[in-house]
């Protein structure tokens, strides 16, 4: 099946008892069973509920890999995935990536005795000095965030494996629709599925998939150990969600495109910052390894003082965190999501007090245009 039908079958015919379409909510802590020493499969939903196991399962299809695991959120599966590892173990990590993962990085996993290296991933020669013999794993974001660098993933992939290391990538941009990083060769892919996944702001969430069972079988310990599961309400929304995926992601980046050519030619932007314009630096290697270029998209404009400004006056853009939902959200990296950043990391990385990360939603593009006009007239 082609991936748009793929989505839109997720969780259909799991329940064969009543033939439900839509999969039920289990809304339940635990299982009756059926005597001593058997159990219907189900015991408790810490361990395992089975509107959880329709999504995980789901994404885990979608993503091409041995399996699928749920989070409470995208940040929970990311420290899930860091436990993993060992105290004294050594990452290399995409230096543009969300504030939220660099935080976690250098403060939770660093007391815990992880230790990281920033490196541009874009420049594979600077990553291969870096490995040393405690270096166990890369962590990459591509597109990256904020800046929306593209990076080879089947270059630093053969790389990795060249050197035994483990491969962890951020699909929450793209998603399974647009990058399938296990087909590459990667181990583990990892969502923020508040975003794509979920895809209407109203639910938080992770999922992590694994391409090999015993990697999976180590995190559905760490799942069950540390608890930080979705209740089976959340995953009900995602399961929803999913099946509109293609859907919302063909229209949003055809806006996005749209917004981008717009916003390259206003008088008041200084630059763009979006893959699928063929100026940018990763648009080829975009088009050869993902399916599209995705809504994301940031731009800096000519001056600080016109940033509050131009926030005050979007009508239709809400100025919030996150991204990927219906609604369009406009965020300020600055003091937003990467101001646990140290400012020379972010000056040095580019991301600068003028950068806005647009994140296109489902509106019509001429009522996007004509908001993003009315805000940026100085």
């Amino acid at each position: 099946m082609e991936l748009a039908t793929k989505l839109v079958q997720v969780g259909v015919g799991r329940d064969e008892r009543t033939g439900a379409i839509s999969m039920p909510v289990y809304q339940t802590a635990t299982f009756r069973h059926p005597g001593l020493g058997r159990s219907t499969g189900f015991d408790y939903s810490r361990t395992g509920n089975p509107t959880r196991q329709a999504l995980e399962d789901g994404i885990c299809n979608l993503e091409g890999g041995r399996r699928g695991l749920a989070f409470a959120s995208g940040m929970a599966a990311i420290m899930s995935v860091m436990l993993l590892f060992r105290p004294g173990d050594h990452l290399l990590v995409s230096d543009d990536l969300y504030g939220g993962t660099y935080r976690l990085f250098t403060t939770l996993c660093a007391d815990y005795g992880l230790t990281f290296s920033f490196l541009d991933f874009t420049d594979l020669e600077s990553l291969d000095h870096c490995i040393t013999p405690k270096t166990k794993a890369v962590f990459v974001e591509t597109p990256t965030n904020p800046l929306m660098k593209i990076v080879d993933l089947k270059a630093l992939i053969n790389l990795a494996t060249q050197k035994g290391l483990l491969v962890i990538v951020d699909n929450t941009f793209f998603t399974p629709y647009l990058q399938r990083p296990l087909e590459l060769g990667a181990d583990l892919v990892l969502h923020s599925a508040t975003k794509y996944i979920g895809g209407h702001n109203d639910v938080v969430a992770g999922l992590v998939v694994s391409n090999s069972e015993e990697l999976g079988e180590k995190l559905a310990f760490i799942q069950n150990a540390a608890g930080a599961i979705p209740g089976p309400q959340d995953c009900w929304l995602l399961l929803r969600g999913m099946k509109t995926l293609a859907v919302r992601l063909e229209w949003a980046q055809a806006s996005a495109l749209r917004l981008a050519r717009f916003l390259r030619q206003h008088p008041a932007v200084k630059k763009v910052y979006y893959p699928g314009l063929p100026d940018h630096p990763g648009y080829d290697l975009c088009r050869k390894q993902a399916g599209g270029f995705g809504a994301m998209l940031s731009f800096e404009v000519k001056s600080m003082e016109m940033v509050p400004e131009i926030l005050k006056r979007l009508r239709i853009i809400s100025f919030a965190e996150s991204l990927g939902g219906v609604e369009s959200l406009i965020t300020y990296p600055e003091t937003q999501t990467h101001a646990d950043v140290p400012v020379e990391v972010r000056r040095r990385l580019g991301i600068s007090e003028c950068l806005l990360r647009l994140s296109v939603g489902l509106e019509h593009p001429d009522d996007l245009e004509a908001d993003l006009s009315q805000a940026l007239e100085f």
